[in-house]
């Protein structure tokens, strides 16, 4: 008997298929970050084969202020687009996927940024997924978790632009699945897929890094769990070999490119990109305060949205009713955590330590990060973005279920379903509100 899609996430899939492709479309080019460096990545590997490499020029501060300032005229470009390439220390996975598309379509900007938008929905469709597997009785927690990772303004932005962010929430996710499916008992041959999970993630962006501790660290600890521990140390040594050996080529390519230790080709980028604000040139200006502050408040307003290269925020009425939202969404998760504690399964106290930790990493990796650069963006924090997107969805059945005590138990269900498909509705059209009252007008 062949298993149907389920119309829930067939509507979510559907809408951000069709709002992406709005943004996909309608936003003018180049303006979202970064995506002139990474279309030209795509263009070097398409026209001259794998793999570029960052040198001094590929990064000039002067005229990058000068066509974001000019809103990216033609006559602003003077020529030169083709010469910011300070992306080309990346790992090459996104960049090889997208290049026959770039021959294709003979480098039209468009397609390629909707070839990312299909790679973004694998995060979409990893929400759901992951919310199915650890919650299967409750549709409304995985309506609301997918619909907060295919809705969130800032990240449909993202997916919607030439930037391997769309790669890395795909594999992400992928990551992510694995590891409930782990903690939940599974074995035998899809277990090794966990070492190639591990070069994919490698070979994709270092922001993910990180995320490829949530496989060990779930193999420990469903290993721990059946007695098996050491046999679980032994396999996580295998997938690790495994993840090495798909990422090795690049890396020594990129010691004997860059010189050692430089695998990561970070110094490389250092080098190069000489203009942007580093923390110490902050701290200098705006004190260690005026830093934190600016962090925190830029971080937060550019995870919910804030558009093109940093330069188009939404209304700061907007944001305090964001955050708003955002402490009672807290809140409700957290008083829903302490009530049903006790009652979770020894795999479900697990992922609660798995998805913690990949909170943790993504947040630790961002502040590392910015402690040599003043890089308030809050789509460094994506990596967690499925974890956070089940944050999301427990608020909103927290107080789902404050609303449908006072209902037939036969009506319940359904209410939560309601309440799922309410807030995604909400999201997606705050998305749309995004894209025709801030980011084109902005434009």
């Amino acid at each position: 008997m062949k298993r149907q899609i389920n119309p829930c996430l067939a509507l979510i899939v559907l809408a951000y298929l069709g709002i992406g492709s709005l943004y996909a479309l309608l936003t003018p080019a180049w303006q979202a970050p970064d995506e002139p460096a990474h279309y030209n990545y795509v263009a070097q590997v398409a026209q001259e084969g794998c793999c570029p490499v960052i040198t001094a020029g590929d990064w000039d501060n002067a005229y990058l202020d000068q066509i974001k300032a000019a809103k990216f005229a033609p006559e602003a470009l003077n020529g030169r687009l083709g010469t910011i390439q300070y992306e080309d220390h990346q790992p090459p996975l996104y960049y090889l996927l997208l290049s026959p598309i770039f021959q294709i379509g003979g480098g039209n900007l468009s397609a390629l940024r909707l070839a990312s938008l299909l790679l973004g929905l694998g995060g979409v469709i990893s929400a759901w997924v992951t919310a199915r597997m650890i919650v299967p009785g409750r549709m409304g927690v995985a309506i609301s978790a997918a619909g907060f990772v295919a809705f969130l303004p800032q990240n449909v932005a993202i997916m919607t632009s030439v930037n391997n962010d769309a790669l890395a929430a795909l594999v992400g996710g992928l990551i992510l699945i694995w590891c409930v499916w782990r903690l939940q008992g599974g074995s035998g041959r899809w277990r090794w897929s966990a070492g190639i999970l591990i070069g994919l993630a490698l070979l994709t962006k270092l922001t993910i890094y990180p995320l490829t501790a949530l496989i060990f660290l779930s193999e420990l600890l469903s290993s721990r769990r059946t007695s098996d521990l050491k046999a679980g140390i032994g396999r996580a040594v295998i997938f690790l070999i495994v993840g090495l050996i798909l990422i090795t080529p690049f890396w020594v390519r990129n010691l004997n490119t860059y010189g050692f230790p430089d695998f990561l080709a970070q110094s490389a980028h250092d080098r190069v990109v000489v203009g942007q604000v580093q923390t110490s040139q902050y701290l200098e200006q705006f004190g260690l305060g005026g830093w934190l502050g600016d962090m925190t408040r830029i971080t937060f307003q550019s995870f919910w949205g804030q558009f093109g290269w940093m330069g188009v925020p939404m209304n700061q009425t907007i944001y305090q009713g964001l955050l708003g939202i955002t402490i009672l969404i807290l809140g409700g998760s957290l008083i829903a955590l302490i009530r049903g504690y006790s009652g979770l399964a020894g795999w479900q106290h697990d992922l609660l330590i798995v998805c913690g930790t990949a909170i943790l990493l993504t947040l630790g990796a961002f502040l590392y990060y910015n402690l040599k650069f003043a890089q308030f963006q809050g789509r460094y924090l994506y990596p967690a973005l499925i974890p956070f997107g089940l944050i999301f969805a427990a608020g909103v059945e927290f107080y789902a279920g404050l609303a449908v005590r006072f209902l037939p138990t036969a009506s319940r269900r359904l209410a939560y379903w309601g309440a799922g498909f309410g807030v995604t509705l909400g999201l997606a059209l705050f998305a749309l509100y995004a894209l025709f009252r801030i980011i084109l007008p902005a434009f």
